[in-house]
Parts: C-alpha cells; structure tokens; sequence
C-alpha cells in the first residue's frame, strides 16, 4: 500500500534526518524517549489481532534500545525525586506511565496499525537514542506532521 510505503519513508526520513520541530512541545529527552517506548507497547497491544500485528518488531525495538529506554525511565526518577521527594519519585513515575498509556487507549491519533508496524520495524533498526528522539518528535505530535502530510496522498 502506497500510504504504508510513504508514511515509512517519512519516518524514515525523519530517523535519517534526526531533525527536530521548531513546533515540539518541551519536553525532556527522557520523557520523550518514554512516551515512544509506552506509544509503541500500547499500540503494539491494540494490533496484536490485527494483519498488522508488529509484537515481535516492538520486541526488538526495546531489545536494541533497552539501554536508551532505561536510562530515560531512570533520568525521570531523578526529575520527578528533585520535584516529589526520592519517596514519591517511583509512585510519580507510574502515574505519569499509566497516563500516558491511557493516552493511547484508543490507538494512535493519526497512524495506522499497518503504519505503526513500519515505524516499529525502522525503530527497531535504528541506532543510539537520537533517531529516537527525533522519531518521537514526530510521532507524539496529535496530527501528523508537514513532513508526514506529503505519504498521505
């Protein structure tokens, strides 16, 4: 399908690129590196009944780049320890997962399980955190973006 194919070139594009929006919301590496992470495994859940099943590419996103998503999880405690206190930074932590996860309850704003699928697979081979973030500037905006916009047609 031409949509699939050209919304995985953007994403491709955009991992090439490690370009970031002037337009992002501010937001902590960390944090976006999370968000992704919780994007992915709950969308993942969502089309795991699906044709466009990508468990096993999920599972290899967070194999290769179980490093980056622990060091972000972990660079949260220490913001979240600096705001609530070392006591509540764990508890802080899962409320703002379970929140974020709840976010994508429904499935993702504007992609696709099929979509979804390609994103994990380019995900999943790339390397270092920065095509992450970079992805995740684009993914975890509420509408696809300009550089996305051009794959829908």
């Amino acid at each position: 399908m031409k949509i699939v194919s050209g919304v995985a070139a953007g994403v491709a594009a955009a991992i090439m690129a490690c370009s970031v929006p002037a337009s992002a919301a501010p937001m902590s590496q960390a944090e976006k590196l999370r968000r992704l992470d919780i994007m992915l495994m709950v969308t993942g859940l969502r089309c795991r009944t699906t044709a466009d099943n990508f468990q096993g590419d999920y599972g290899r996103f967070t194999t290769r780049h179980i490093t980056a998503l622990n060091q972000a999880s972990d660079a949260m405690k220490v913001d979240l320890a600096k705001r609530y206190g070392a006591a509540e930074a764990s508890r802080a932590l899962d409320k703002l997962s379970v929140t974020m996860a709840n976010s994508y309850g429904q499935g993702h704003p504007w992609l696709n399980c099929a979509q979804l699928k390609q994103v994990a697979r380019g995900l999943a081979d790339a390397s270092g955190p920065e095509p992450l973030v970079a992805a995740a500037d684009q993914l975890l905006a509420p509408s696809g973006s300009l550089q996305f916009a051009w794959a829908r047609r």
